[in-house]
């Protein structure tokens, strides 16, 4: 009798007990930068919308992303369509091709910008010669770009008087105070931390040439020429031609088809949610999120795109 009560007793709870909680790791941005905000949104709707899923936010940066998923310490990214192509391409600085990653979706353009102080006679990539430059972290895909752009046009780090190797907030504080005069990031635009800096100082945004554009767009069709309208920084009286690519989430193509066909669904329900953090995510559809950028899709992400009619 004692025994028959204690299994019943049991059994009351295990239907009582919630769904075992799934876990997983997100890997978002630098400091100073959008991708932090937009995970932290990203991260509260995914766990509102989808039962037993717990997500832990942690910085990142485009190429550490993609490594962190292919190697397991992350299941959910935040990369740029450039570099994660040159991941399945085994190209550098991957020490070997990418096999475990699958698309989620696609979001919005990146812009690399090249910002150098109006007295530092910077106007060309050519014109980095001799500077103190500070760009984003190594392994992030502004670092990868400066490091790419300055050897297309005969430089490199040891061409220049300091290379500082920071986060957004950081590299700002130095130009203001005049130990960097030219200063490498790729976000979005108008960037927070370029306002930033404009406020305090008169700056030059540096136009990308069309030879090494040529170059780029050649090594890796995920790189496009942008334009950075005139206005959208103090004093800038033109528009100015830079490099571009585009943000997108990627999961684990291990994750669970369920748990991945209801984040999609989530984010294309929720795009004024995530506009609010990131303004250029702004009206995007469900088939902007499903373009092809050669990433192969997550079978969830797929099943989502196919029933709604964007693929």
């Amino acid at each position: 009798m004692i025994a028959r009560t204690l299994l019943a007793a049991a059994v009351a709870t295990l239907i009582a007990a919630p769904a075992a909680a799934q876990q997983v790791t997100f890997m978002t941005g630098p400091q100073g930068g959008s991708w932090i905000p937009l995970g932290g949104a990203l991260k509260g709707m995914w766990e509102k919308n989808i039962a037993g899923l717990q997500i832990q936010q942690t910085p990142g940066a485009g190429i550490s992303n993609v490594r962190g998923v292919d190697e397991g310490k992350a299941q959910i990214g935040i990369a740029n369509s450039s570099t994660t192509v040159d991941g399945l391409e085994g190209r550098a600085p991957y020490p070997k091709k990418v096999t475990k990653v699958c698309q989620l979706a696609n979001l919005y353009p990146q812009y690399w910008q090249v910002v150098a102080l109006a007295n530092a006679n910077v106007n060309t990539f050519a014109d980095f010669k001799g500077k103190s430059l500070t760009t984003q972290a190594k392994g992030n895909t502004g670092e990868l770009l400066t490091a790419l752009v300055l050897k297309m046009n005969g430089l490199g780090y040891e061409s220049l008087s300091k290379v500082n190797f920071n986060s957004y907030t950081e590299s700002v504080a130095l130009m203001k105070d005049g130990h960097a005069s030219v200063f490498t990031l790729g976000t979005t635009a108008p960037a927070s931390a370029i306002m930033d800096l404009a406020s305090a100082r008169d700056i030059r945004l540096v136009p990308v040439d069309d030879k090494t554009m040529g170059a780029l767009k050649k090594m890796n069709p995920g790189y496009n020429k942008l334009i950075i309208r005139a206005g959208t920084y103090p004093k800038q009286d033109k528009d100015v031609p830079v490099i571009g690519y585009s943000t997108h989430i990627v999961v684990a193509c291990d994750l669970p088809e369920a748990t991945v066909y209801g984040m999609t669904k989530t984010m294309a329900t929720n795009v004024p949610a995530m506009a609010a953090v990131v303004k250029a995510i702004e009206g995007i559809t469900a088939k902007d999120m499903a373009l092809d950028i050669g990433v192969p899709f997550h079978k969830g992400a797929a099943k989502f795109y196919k029933e709604a009619g964007a693929m």
